[in-house]
């Protein structure tokens, strides 16, 4: 069998190997699953929970393990492990506690009046076997969170965590099997590129998958031969449009944590800083300042830990020669030794004299790297905010709130924030997803179990009349149907006629 070989890119250091899953082994990885989900969709949604509450309780207990596998792995500092992987986990359980059933429960609707007699539901069935194809970035959260939902569905799945980060995708592994699923209800496969297309061709009744938007558009196009849907959560080019008027000194903070929080490995990082020309400049220097005074030394207290994906250093490197060799100004950092720091480390750089001509404005960077672009008027922030083919999410600030929700409505985006940066992602309580090509769907909230259902209509009749007055014969009845349409649907609603006309045809059906 063959492993990963998991090097640590803080360090550079090898510090463990994770056995892969053969492709051989797909085939019957889906038909455990499908005989597993044979079982698994008809219990009811509290005992599902029982198994995902004892998940939360193993990961509180393992918290201090979490923290250094995350941290180890994908090189991130130690407080986000905790606060951007485990405690968004942590409270998508809690909400899912709280509202899972109510969320999934068969309910009553309404039956039009043509219908009378008869009652309607709606229900949510599970699909199926659900695979879930998760990035290196959040490795926990962005795995968890769409497995989580799927299995409380009643979903079996099959998780397979990236290959860059294989320790916390062997973690997650071991989390759900002290949880004490059933057999082949949660199952996890280890590998790479060849393994995920393996996975795919294998059909899977629904696909979730996060990561880089040329991937998704791949998978997608493999999921469109057979008609299997997916929710593709994909790329982003943030933008954070910056008023005369904003609370200067939270912005300059706001920016620096949005576009350098997990060194910039973000979907919804901020890529693209518009600021009033009139506070352009005292931004900058004020930007420049504040970087200034992160910690970049391996400690509990780290500001920055790493880059994760060493093939990602070389994306942020190109964008940025890119830039320089078309006027772009470094106004701080280095590009040239991308190894300044140990490890898969980099100096993060701040560019002026940008434009949307450039890869570094246009293409996810992905990475340590803060554009910053004046702009002269609302109109003009609008017009460069939306110049892309992404459409995650954006922010935008200003103390003038009815200014900032006007803005916030015209942005192409599916998330926006004002006076804050990236956080929609942590609110369990609102659907997450984007537009364009940053995705398609939308996961958390009801949507978040519902994506994972097939949504059933079920209409009951007590089955006691002999015949409808919609079936055969049809003899006589023509004029007592237009006096039934004209009597409740025109102009003036005319009950007493409506009510005639359909005695009459309850006549003509005996």
């Amino acid at each position: 069998m063959e492993a990963l070989e998991v090097m640590s890119p803080l360090s550079g250091d090898t510090i463990g190997f994770v056995n892969t899953t053969p492709l051989h082994a797909t085939t019957l990885m889906y038909d455990q699953a499908r005989k597993a989900h044979s079982t698994w969709q008809y219990i009811s949604i509290k005992e599902r929970l029982q198994y995902i509450r004892r998940l939360k309780h193993i990961i509180v207990e393992q918290l201090e393990d979490g923290i250094d596998i995350i941290h180890q792995d994908a090189g991130k500092p130690k407080v986000e492990a905790i606060t951007a992987d485990l405690f968004t986990v942590l409270d998508t359980i809690a909400y899912l506690e709280k509202h899972a059933a109510k969320i999934l429960k068969t309910h009553k609707t309404k039956t039009p009046i043509a219908l009378i007699g008869k009652k309607s539901y709606s229900s949510y069935q599970p699909r199926g076997v659900v695979l879930v194809i998760s990035p290196w970035n959040y490795p926990f959260q962005l795995a968890m969170n769409p497995v989580i939902n799927a299995l409380l569905a009643g979903n079996c799945v099959i998780l397979k965590p990236s290959e860059v980060t294989p320790l916390v995708g062997q973690w997650m592994e071991s989390l759900f099997e002290q949880a004490g699923f059933p057999e082949h209800v949660i199952q996890v496969a280890h590998g790479g590129k060849e393994l995920g297309a393996k996975l795919v061709s294998e059909k899977p009744d629904y696909i979730f998958f996060t990561g880089s938007d040329r991937t998704g558009k791949i998978i997608q196009q493999e999921a469109a031969n057979h008609l299997i849907p997916t929710s593709l959560e994909l790329g982003g080019k943030d933008p954070m449009i910056v008023f005369n008027d904003a609370n200067f000194d939270r912005a300059v903070r706001g920016a620096l944590w949005g576009s350098l929080t997990n060194y910039g490995q973000v979907c919804m990082s901020v890529e693209r800083i518009y600021v009033e020309k009139e506070k352009y400049e005292s931004f900058i220097h004020e930007l420049k300042k504040e970087l200034q005074n992160l910690k970049i030394e391996p400690s509990d207290d780290a500001d920055l830990g790493s880059m994760t994906f060493e093939n990602q250093l070389q994306v942020v490197q190109n964008h940025v020669t890119s830039a320089v060799s078309k006027g772009a100004k470094i106004f701080s950092g280095s590009h040239k030794n991308l190894h300044k720091f140990q490890g898969m480390k980099m100096e993060p750089i701040i560019l002026t004299n940008v434009d949307h001509e450039m890869d570094v404005i246009q293409e996810e960077t992905f990475g340590p790297v803060i554009n910053v672009i004046p702009f002269e008027n609302e109109e003009e922030a609008i017009q460069l905010a939306n110049d892309t083919r992404y459409g995650l999410s954006a922010s935008v600030w200003s103390k003038d709130l009815n200014k900032a929700k006007r803005v916030a409505v015209k942005l192409a985006a599916g998330s926006v924030v004002v006076n804050d940066v990236i956080i929609t992602i942590a609110n369990p309580y609102l659907p997450f997803g984007g537009i364009k090509d940053s995705g398609i769907g939308r996961y958390h909230a009801q949507a978040g179990l519902q994506i994972f259902c097939h949504q059933k209509s079920i209409m009951v009749d007590k089955g006691i009349k002999k015949s409808e007055v919609n079936w055969y014969p049809y003899e006589g009845k023509l004029p007592h149907f237009k006096n039934f349409i004209t009597s409740w649907y025109g102009k003036r609603k005319n009950v007493i006629k409506f009510l005639s006309s359909y005695i009459q045809l309850l006549r003509k059906s005996k």
